[in-house]
């Protein structure tokens, strides 16, 4: 594992944001892990070497304006558009879809980097993109701290993230016998 990938795991197990042991998930999927990234979001000063870990990544980058999907990518995006000296917004749910509100609008043309914490199926992500292009804005990449489908998930833009993560999930009557047999948890998302 690189030095900055291991510097990334070691900040998430640190904070407690990497989790082991039996999990239903949201999905009602059972988990030996479980990644809760409020848990690292809640130290800045993790934060905001996660943020300076990506922005190395952004580099070539034109990026006027950080647009982040509440809440996950609310805490991250604020710090990476803090460190970019750039704008900073976030979308917010409304009847389920993710929305622009409080006035926030994009210049015709505005560069505007997507900020997420976990991506798994991207939905959110999507849904940030054509906010974007149906704002008038262009997005130029998605950043993110962890991505949970290790590289599967595809974007029609650029996708940087510090961590590619897969965990093995099994259905209830599926659950090998190793799993089965600790206590099981619902740590909630």
């Amino acid at each position: 594992m690189v030095s900055e990938q291991q510097e990334v795991l070691d900040i998430f197990t640190r904070t407690k944001a990497l989790l082991t042991g039996h999990f239903v998930l949201r999905s009602g999927l059972h988990s030996g892990h479980y990644f809760q990234c409020a848990q690292v979001c809640q130290r800045m000063d993790a934060v905001t070497r996660l943020a300076e870990l990506l922005i190395v990544k952004l580099r070539g980058y034109k990026i006027e304006t950080v647009l982040a999907p509440a809440m996950g990518g609310l805490v991250i995006g604020q710090e990476v558009a803090r460190q970019l000296n750039a704008r900073y917004i976030f979308a917010e749910k409304e009847n389920d879809r993710l929305v622009l509100r409080r006035g926030f609008k994009f210049a015709p043309g505005e560069p505007v980097l997507i900020v997420e914490d976990v991506v798994t199926r991207g939905g959110r992500v999507l849904e940030c993109i054509d906010i974007v292009r149906q704002g008038g804005g262009v997005p130029v990449a998605v950043a993110m701290l962890v991505d949970r489908s290790a590289g599967t998930m595809r974007f029609d833009i650029p996708a940087l993230s510090l961590l590619e993560l897969s965990f093995p999930t099994y259905p209830a009557d599926q659950v090998p016998a190793a799993l089965a047999s600790l206590p099981v948890e619902k740590p909630g998302s």
